[in-house]
């Protein structure tokens, strides 16, 4: 299947919430200063100057930031796989130089100039230079939309392009192991405070002829000023792209979304494009692949939005954990949506541990079925349901401790099924049992849900199935805020319903807990 739609992730950047409103005119200059802090931030890594993440007094893998500059998937005939060319200062050469694409086209320009990383000033002559170029002469042709195709037909259709012209696989390998792709978008989506959606959207849509679906990093910037990232989630997880966001995002606060330095712009070389040798059928490919994403793209409903009533804050005086509130908010949502429990997958992170990514955690638990049972029979008092809430609290708090702590079931399985499935061996019939993908096994979760985190960054993913949501949140001390998708074509599916639902659970939720109440 495609994966720019279906695996990527995406996010806005608020830095609209303080110093940067939405404001034409604005895209090159703050797209400069962004990229300036992102690029610091690399260097730290190179540096080996990131402090490591700690859970407690508990270090954490950092393996995955290896995965956010200069990474790649590329497309394989039967398999992808994905190149990463970071090194640190220690190991040795790493590219320094990054992707802009604007218009179907494609440029690239080193970020350090004499050894050191050039200035936002400098920053923007170079996307000036890009900008005026693109929007005086005719589009390019969007190799980038190939990247949106199913893996195969991409894969295809690459091995195609390097058979054309030998120099097409040089062109390639520039955009792969570039630090990152910075796509200038001519659209202006909306943001209002109570609503996130649009901006979500077309940060996860966008226009394919701009987007390198397969980097691991790609900044979208917009012509009102706005930003955000789409990333490919198979090198690594949210955490690393929420660390270098807040990183950019508390450096535009310190320095009030100026660059207070030096103007002077150097005499650096200017941006190099990347032509590409194309004819006709490859033209039609790109056509197609676009076409078919953008069909797919219109299926997709988004509803970012936040719950104001309440935040951490509340959940902590009450003794509730916030995330497990939410995941049991869900639950209920959902059941008085569908009438049925949700099988429901939550990201729960294994970095205790070398190289450990996720385990998943298996929300919809008897204890929460019961609860959510409770909660729709008008014969069970408040205690009871209190007392059957406080049960499902417990056994998701354990359950979360248990498969952080490689305790987990999920990824277990998964090795036991690829091992069959590499040595030829009958698949045991726990994989086929029709309980097994009914309980969200083998990628089947009908709630594909994770937290982002406590600080200011939200993202999404779409539904795991398609019957299914996707639905991701942040959590905040006053606040709670949450994005959800589900396909418009599943008649059964309504992700606007299920937010308000949402919402509803928490003010449920929280009478529980008042004495009064009971």
């Amino acid at each position: 299947m495609p994966s720019q739609l279906n695996i990527n992730f995406a996010g806005p950047a608020p830095h609209f919430e303080h110093y940067w409103p939405p404001k034409e005119g604005t895209q090159l200059e703050r797209g400069s200063i962004v990229l300036w802090h992102t690029l610091t931030y690399w260097q730290l890594l190179r540096k080996e100057k990131v402090p490591v993440d700690k859970a407690g007094n508990t270090p954490l893998d950092m393996n995955q930031f290896r995965m956010l500059f200069s990474t790649c998937k590329v497309p394989g005939i039967t398999r992808d796989s994905v190149i990463n060319y970071f090194r640190t200062e220690s190991e040795g050469h790493s590219p320094s130089h990054i992707a802009v694409l604007c218009q179907g086209r494609v440029f690239i320009f080193d970020v350090l100039h004499e050894g050191c990383l050039i200035t936002p000033p400098e920053f923007h002559r170079q996307l000036t230079y890009i900008y005026k170029k693109c929007h005086s002469e005719p589009n390019g042709p969007g190799v980038a939309a190939l990247t949106s195709e199913e893996r195969t037909r991409w894969a295809k259709a690459r091995e195609y392009l390097i058979g054309l012209d030998p120099e097409n696989l040089t062109l390639l390998e520039k955009i792969q192991s570039s630090l990152l792709v910075f796509s200038i978008e001519d659209h202006s989506p909306q943001v209002e405070p109570e609503d996130y959606s649009q901006l979500t959207t077309m940060l996860l849509i966008g226009e394919p002829r701009i987007r390198w679906g397969d980097k691991s990093y790609s900044i979208i910037s917009f012509s009102n000023g706005l930003f955000g990232c789409n990333c490919d989630h198979s090198p690594y997880d949210a955490m690393v792209i929420v660390n270098i966001s807040s990183y950019v995002d508390n450096k535009i606060i310190e320095n009030e979304g100026r660059w207070k330095g030096s103007e002077k712009v150097r005499d650096i070389p200017l941006p190099e494009e990347l032509v590409f040798t194309v004819d006709e059928k490859i033209l039609n490919d790109i056509s197609q692949a676009e076409a078919q994403f953008l069909k797919e793209a219109s299926d997709l409903k988004v509803v970012v939005q936040p719950f104001t009533s309440f935040g951490k804050n509340l959940t902590k005086q009450k003794k509730l954990h916030p995330d497990t509130f939410i995941q049991l908010a869900l639950q209920l949502a959902y059941y008085r949506l569908h009438g049925r429990p949700g099988c429901c997958y939550e990201t729960a992170m294994t970095r205790y541990f070398y190289h450990g990514r996720t385990e998943t955690m298996r929300s919809c638990t008897v204890e929460a079925v019961r609860w959510c049972q409770s909660m729709q029979d008008p014969s069970t008092s408040p205690l009871e349901r209190q007392e059957k809430m406080l049960q499902a609290f417990a056994k998701h708090n354990k359950m979360m401790n248990d498969c952080s702590t490689g305790k987990g079931i999920d990824r277990h399985l998964l090795g036991l099924f690829l091992i069959a499935k590499e040595e030829g061996l009958p698949v045991p019939e726990l994989f086929t049992d029709p309980l097994f993908s009914k309980s969200g096994g083998g990628g089947n979760f009908v709630l594909s849900t994770s937290l982002v985190g406590y600080l200011r960054f939200q993202g999404l993913v779409v539904p795991m199935v398609h019957n299914g949501y996707g639905l991701f949140y942040h959590i905040r001390d006053d606040k709670f805020f949450v994005a959800c998708t589900a396909w418009k074509s599943c008649p059964e599916t309504d992700a606007e319903k299920l937010v308000k639902l949402l919402f509803h659970a928490f003010h449920d939720m929280i009478q529980l807990t008042n004495p009064a109440h009971l």
